[in-house]
């Protein structure tokens, strides 16, 4: 009786390794959320981007750009620094959820909006569609945001921020620095 409760955790786990080798050597292919985010992945980097359209007295400022992936390659940050009289910088983050590529983005308005990414047929340009948000609203929110990725040192990104019914678009067009 000993030996057989000795021998029961060996079986076990050889068949544990045996279902693990057999559902590692099958390869499941990626879901259109996975290569959307895969691209977003190759934008990790600095980049510096100046903002135009905004209708705002920050037309043809220069704006830092940082993307980095993170969490085990779960997970892609995206913060923007250096617009003028801002004491903190906004941090955007960009993951798959099941078989969506989503964004929370963490507003310096001070709340939190989703998005769901839908993806251009030929794979370069990511609209990420207003879903919901969480938090206050008094300042308005950011509504949509857009990523066209151009080559490896050059993608454009268009934000949308909403206060009230009014929308305020923002575009930068990205140069790559390290």
């Amino acid at each position: 009786m000993k030996s057989i409760r000795s021998v029961l955790p060996v079986i076990f786990l050889s068949l544990c390794a045996v279902a693990f080798a057999q559902s590692a050597a099958t390869p499941v292919a990626p879901s259109e959320a996975q290569k959307s985010f895969d691209a977003m992945k190759t934008l990790a980097g600095s980049w510096d981007g100046v903002l135009s359209g905004s209708g705002s007295e920050f037309d043809g400022k220069t704006m830092h750009f940082t993307l980095r992936v993170t969490s085990t390659g779960n997970a892609v940050m995206h913060e923007m620094t250096g617009l003028p009289g801002r004491p903190d910088d906004p941090i955007t983050m960009f993951y798959v959820d099941s078989d969506r590529l989503m964004l929370t983005h963490y507003c310096d308005a001070g709340n939190r909006p989703r998005m769901v990414a839908k993806t251009s047929p030929d794979g370069k340009r990511l609209d990420f569609e207003f879903l919901d948000v969480t938090g206050p609203m008094q300042y308005g929110h950011m509504h949509h945001v857009a990523f066209t990725l151009i080559d490896a040192n050059h993608h454009t990104e268009e934000w949308t921020f909403m206060v009230g019914d009014k929308a305020v678009p923002a575009h930068f067009d990205l140069q790559r620095t390290k």
